[in-house]
């Protein structure tokens, strides 16, 4: 199995997903009900840390719950945990084997909080600490760069929302979500093409901003693990708070902007990188306005909801990161220095 055939998986993962643990998502869903939850906070490392930013977005715009980022080292190396009363601990981990996020969960429990481990290892150390578990069910993912992990760990994550808000009209959009990551994969060999023009990229920024946020952490990380590109990820409100002082004629910027309400901020600003400052732009997106923008341009479906489009966005960032992984010679099931798991403390 490569790095190649888990990024076309993912469809068929994310139908079964939906079907197999609907019924466990309202489940938790219910146990979340009925505890005295004021908050999340969540755990993870890498690839699962954007799958966070996502729930930061999406459990605060759903559901109305505040998120925070956990600091391991505070539960680790400085042994000086915060006060979590009134939280669900969230851990999110495709191995489940990271004592630091285990160390989180841990500590949780003990301050009497209820805990949830999201993991394609529901066996592991990390679900078995756990009172409740949602297995993504990717099956073995043996590359090192993670891709259909990801997306299962996204699809959780909005099929734990659509659950809590015991919303219809959200359930409907998630089962068309495997659709549109088949539709956004038929674009493969385009995507393919237009890497070449890229093969001697060195370094570049990616942005996105609400929802998208976390595809440009984790399209930078794909760029990063496979490509050995200095690949850095903004919000688009923030690289305009000095690092776009790095922008020069061809500058190279990938962007991800989806129809909602960051729509027009960003489209102005991608407009102002491309004709003012003459930067190379890279634009994932369901708007024709948007993607006109671009040298490099990947459509996605223009009815995919601004607060699910993470899931479909990544797909055209996943095949881009892996092609130029290939155009430049590199391999792309074996990166440099990389293992799949790592166990940090």
């Amino acid at each position: 199995m490569t790095l190649h055939s888990e990024i076309l998986e993912q469809p068929a993962r994310l139908e079964s997903l939906l079907v197999s643990q609907r019924g466990n998502a309202e489940t938790i869903a219910r146990a979340i009900k009925s505890s005295e939850i004021s908050y999340v906070f969540l755990t993870a490392r890498g690839t699962s840390d954007n799958a966070g930013r996502y729930a930061n977005y999406l459990f605060g715009a759903i559901n109305q719950l505040p998120l925070a980022l956990a600091t391991p080292s505070l539960f680790t190396y400085y042994q000086q945990p915060p006060k979590l009363r009134g939280a669900l601990v969230i851990g999110i981990s495709q191995s489940g084997q990271s004592p630091d996020i285990i160390s989180v969960l841990d500590e949780g429990k003990r301050q009497g909080c209820l805990t949830l481990a999201i993991t394609n290892e529901p066996n592991s150390p990390l679900g078995k600490i756990s009172d409740l578990v949602f297995p993504i069910e990717a099956g073995p993912e043996r590359a090192v760069a993670a891709t259909k992990t990801y997306t299962a760990e996204l699809m959780a994550i909005a099929m734990l929302s659509a659950a809590m808000r015991d919303d219809k009209d959200m359930w409907e959009h998630l089962e068309q979500i495997p659709s549109r990551v088949d539709e956004a994969l038929q674009h493969d060999e385009a995507v393919r093409q237009a890497a070449e023009r890229y093969r001697y990229m060195q370094q570049c920024v990616v942005l996105g901003r609400g929802f998208n946020y976390a595809t440009a952490f984790e399209w930078a990380l794909k760029l990063k693990e496979l490509t050995y590109v200095e690949a850095e990820p903004y919000s688009s409100a923030d690289f305009q708070h000095g690092p776009i002082a790095m922008v020069a004629r061809g500058f190279p910027v990938m962007a991800v902007i989806s129809s909602g309400a960051l729509a027009n901020p960003m489209f102005s600003f991608l407009e102002h990188l491309r004709n003012e400052l003459l930067a190379e732009l890279v634009i994932i997106s369901n708007s024709e306005q948007a993607l006109n923008l671009g040298q490099a341009r990947f459509p996605i479906a223009a009815d995919v909801p601004e607060s699910l489009s993470p899931l479909v966005n990544i797909i055209p960032a996943q095949l881009f990161s892996y092609h130029l992984t290939l155009a430049k010679g590199y391999d792309a099931d074996h990166p440099r220095t990389i293992h799949k798991v790592t166990e940090t403390r």
